[in-house]
């Protein structure tokens, strides 16, 4: 009967729609409420799940071929390691904005715990899981899909998102997130997670310096920019679907993000958009997959590229992943460092800050290869009105 489960989900009136979603919620449009533990057995799917034709999964992808860098070498201050590193690096994200990093020096057994933990969130009742329920418009909290925001295209997935600071003084941050949302019983769980993102902004710092050296600018330039990030971690979840191929666990998208650092579980499922076709980049599990994101892509003056990528679900399996999402610390100005703007390469897109992208993904566009495009035209129409 989880179809039967209806409820009117308040209406958020917006005037930047994205032009494929005019049936974006309204007054009196009523959403499904998505239970991953009911609608995983469903031998049908709700209407709502199905997607057009030309955007269903596609079988048998073909592996995408992404370099594998070995930032050990790279960080250990090896020059003829730095060089090659840089030259995949720069190839890759000049093409589609994908690698992987092995060597990367975070913890194996927190990575393990990072997973595991997911499973004390995700397969509690549904009801206790909404007591971190995500509202309309922000970014951190519980989503189960995205019922309360579209009414049609929607993933078969339930996230957790929140928030992480490098700023020194909160170091403690997510454990009290989780403790206020959750309650005691989750102090463990907030510490594992306190513990990941700091790992994970560690290693981001790092892959910036990489970046750097591809772009011909100073090695330091985008680690000090990032130093003190304030970014975005999200526990994705898809539940098992017994239709499979009607469906998308995650849309096809440009993260509007950075930088992405995505651990895949062994379930495998991510898929990146290249030379017109659909590529897989399967599961490893001491690897950690790499993409640039469109506000890189800015920081970058064009130079790399923000892919289109999505998930596909399977009837089987649930499968896990774990994405830290690079922000700028949120009053850093978003602009390319001097080297990369001149007469043959002029400026693409104007200044902003992280919080203006993120509040037009959240209140007005739904983010997809044209986010930035579409958010540079924003932004002008903000200012001349």
């Amino acid at each position: 009967m989880a179809i039967d489960c209806i409820k009117t989900m308040p209406s958020k009136t917006t005037h930047h729609h994205h032009p494929k979603d005019q049936d974006q919620c309204k007054d009196d449009n009523k959403s499904l409420v998505f239970d991953a533990q009911v609608l995983r057995y469903q031998s049908s799917i709700p209407q709502q799940f199905i997607w057009p034709d030309h955007e269903k999964p596609s079988a048998n992808a073909p592996e995408l071929q992404v370099p594998l860098i070995d930032l050990g070498d790279f960080l250990s201050g090896n020059h003829d390691a730095a060089m090659e590193a840089s030259r995949l690096v720069g190839e890759a994200c000049q093409k589609h904005g994908f690698f992987l990093v092995v060597n990367h020096g975070v913890d194996k057994t927190l990575i393990a715990h990072a997973l595991n933990y997911m499973d004390n969130f995700f397969e509690l009742p549904l009801s206790e899981k909404q007591k971190a329920q995500r509202k309309i418009g922000e970014s951190c909290g519980y989503a189960s899909s995205f019922t309360g925001r579209f009414s049609s295209k929607l993933p078969w997935k339930e996230t957790l998102s929140f928030s992480y600071t490098a700023e020194k003084n909160s170091s403690k941050h997510i454990e009290q997130y989780f403790h206020d949302r959750m309650g005691e019983d989750f102090a463990k769980f907030g510490r594992v997670y306190q513990d990941y993102c700091e790992a994970m902004s560690t290693l981001s710092l790092g892959i910036m310096e990489l970046l750097g050296m591809s772009l011909g600018v100073s090695r330091a330039h985008f680690r000090e920019y990032f130093k003190e990030n304030d970014s975005i971690m999200r526990l994705n979840y898809y539940p098992p679907c017994q239709k499979p191929e009607l469906t998308l666990g995650t849309g096809p998208h440009c993260d509007p993000t950075s930088l992405t650092i995505l651990h895949q579980d062994q379930v495998g499922g991510l898929q990146v958009y290249v030379d017109n076709e659909w590529c897989s980049i399967s599961p490893n599990f001491d690897a950690f997959v790499v993409n640039i994101g469109d506000t890189f892509m800015a920081l970058s003056n064009g130079r790399y590229k923000s892919c289109l990528h999505r998930a596909v679900v399977n009837s089987q399996t649930p499968r896990k992943s774990l994405a830290f999402f690079l922000c700028p610390r949120n009053d850093k100005t978003v602009t390319p460092p001097k080297e990369l703007v001149d007469t043959c390469n002029p400026r693409i897109y104007p200044d902003f800050t992280w919080p203006m992208l993120l509040e037009f993904t959240q209140k007005h566009y739904r983010a997809d290869m044209k986010t930035l495009e579409m958010f540079t035209n924003w932004l002008h129409q903000r200012n001349v009105s």
